[in-house]
């Protein structure tokens, strides 16, 4: 096995590579869409942060990476390199080698270049590689859900709760749960805490350019909603990313109404409406930190992609 850097010359193999990877994903989460952009990797070949791994002058994986970006996880003077879902893949036969091997040569490079938090996300049910960098001491931060709508999606009712969409110049009426929403992802075990500046910029942006809004309201207040993008807005990979796929992009509901189906409820009148209106899938993406979303998301949703996380010592990058 031998390890070089990422060019152009390799993009075709690594296409094919990608290809393959997807399809042994797909196999195990049948509600994935099909997939007919991958999206280019020129831009990996272009700034140096990429090998392969090859044998007899046949590809058999390749690992790159976004540029190294600051800050990472809203943690100030920290900089990271993320490899993303269409930045590597592996040949089945030997895929725990070739990516420990791959990495090591990657993260060669990751750190000269400044970058002490390491990601990758990787699909779900690819054992090999969770074990390859298990081993490296990556844990899982984050994860991508997919579920494929239906028409005849049951609705259920709550007692005392009635199920909406608001009209999006009616968007800051819940400003007050998405302050509660940031407030939550403060606290153990999550720890994501914003600064007071970036919490104001994100309120203001979202009522600028609001998503569409699902909720739910009990006795004239809104205790519970969702937010929602279409066609592959804030999809943070190819296959969130594909025609027909629709985002959350926001969710919340009151500590008081979980576990009554509230936050069930809003969710089908969304899937409902959705379907109506020709979208096939619906994705969403969250903090595996978060038990609150994560026990929830796993209930309604399919798992297809684990997001690891790794912080490196920086007494290394002194050098």
């Amino acid at each position: 096995m031998i390890i070089s850097n990422f060019t152009e010359e390799w993009i075709p193999q690594a296409m094919e590579l990608l290809r393959e990877n997807y399809e042994e994903e797909k196999a195990f989460v049948p509600s994935l869409p099909k997939v007919d952009n991958y999206w280019e990797m020129e831009c990996f070949a272009r700034n140096g942060m990429g090998v392969v791994a090859t044998e007899k002058d046949c590809l058999i994986g390749f690992l790159c990476g976004w540029e190294p970006f600051r800050p990472v996880f809203c943690t100030p003077d920290v900089t990271g390199v993320w490899s993303p879902l269409h930045a590597h893949a592996a040949q089945r036969e030997k895929r725990i080698s070739i990516y420990r091997r791959m990495y090591q040569a990657a993260a060669e490079k990751w750190a000269k270049a400044g970058a002490s938090s390491h990601a990758i996300t990787l699909f779900a049910h690819d054992v090999a590689a969770r074990e390859a960098f298990y081993m490296y001491s990556f844990g899982v931060r984050c994860m991508d859900f997919m579920s494929e709508l239906r028409i005849d999606e049951a609705c259920t009712a709550v007692e005392g709760i009635r199920f909406c969409e608001i009209p999006r110049e009616r968007s800051m009426e819940i400003t007050p749960l998405r302050r509660m929403l940031s407030e939550h992802l403060s606290h153990s075990p999550c720890f994501m805490k914003q600064t007071k500046e970036d919490e104001e910029r994100w309120l203001e942006n979202r009522v600028e350019d609001s998503p569409r809004i699902f909720a739910a309201e009990k006795d004239g207040e809104w205790v519970g909603y969702l937010e929602v993008v279409p066609n592959g807005e804030n999809g943070e990979n190819y296959i969130s990313c594909q025609k027909g796929v629709w985002n959350i992009c926001g969710a919340y509901c009151s500590p008081s109404q979980r576990g009554n189906g509230t936050a069930a409820g809003i969710l089908q009148l969304m899937k409902t409406t959705l379907a109506k209106e020709g979208v096939r899938w619906l994705g969403v993406d969250c903090e595996s930190i978060n038990p609150t979303a994560l026990g929830f998301w796993t209930k309604h949703f399919d798992a297809y992609t684990h997001s690891v996380v790794r912080r490196i010592d920086e007494n290394v990058l002194l050098k």
